[in-house]
């Protein structure tokens, strides 16, 4: 499996993970939590997408400066800082719903590469 592949197969799974999701908790503990589910999935998605376009531009320029790493990740982190602030702000999305929606993406990926590593003995 190429690191596209992944990405691609990480990124669908976890968007209809964290639909299903989102809608159960929608159902079950009101719209807040349905929209911190999903918040939480768009945001983990959106940061896995950015954080693998930036290692692949960072691994196919050879002499790219650390700095360059370093500045990028700020803007990431502090992007997704922003858009948390902004949905708890105004109460938009309920925090533990914000945090169960960020968690799908990792153990989706986890899981993934567990499957792969299987696959190849």
């Amino acid at each position: 499996m190429t690191p596209n592949e992944l990405t691609t197969r990480v990124t669908l799974d976890t968007c209809a993970a964290v639909a299903a999701l989102a809608a159960l908790v929608a159902w079950l503990g009101g719209a807040s939590a349905g929209v911190g589910v999903l918040a939480g999935g768009a945001l983990a998605v959106g940061n896995f997408r950015w954080l693998t376009a930036r290692a692949s531009a960072a691994t196919a320029a050879a002499g790219a400066p650390a700095s360059a790493w370093l500045v990028g990740a700020g803007l990431r982190f502090a992007a997704c800082t922003a858009a948390c602030a902004l949905l708890l702000t105004t109460g938009w999305a309920h925090p533990v719903a914000l945090v169960a929606g960020f968690t799908v993406l990792p153990c989706d990926l986890i899981a993934r590469g567990l499957a792969a590593s299987r696959a190849e003995r």
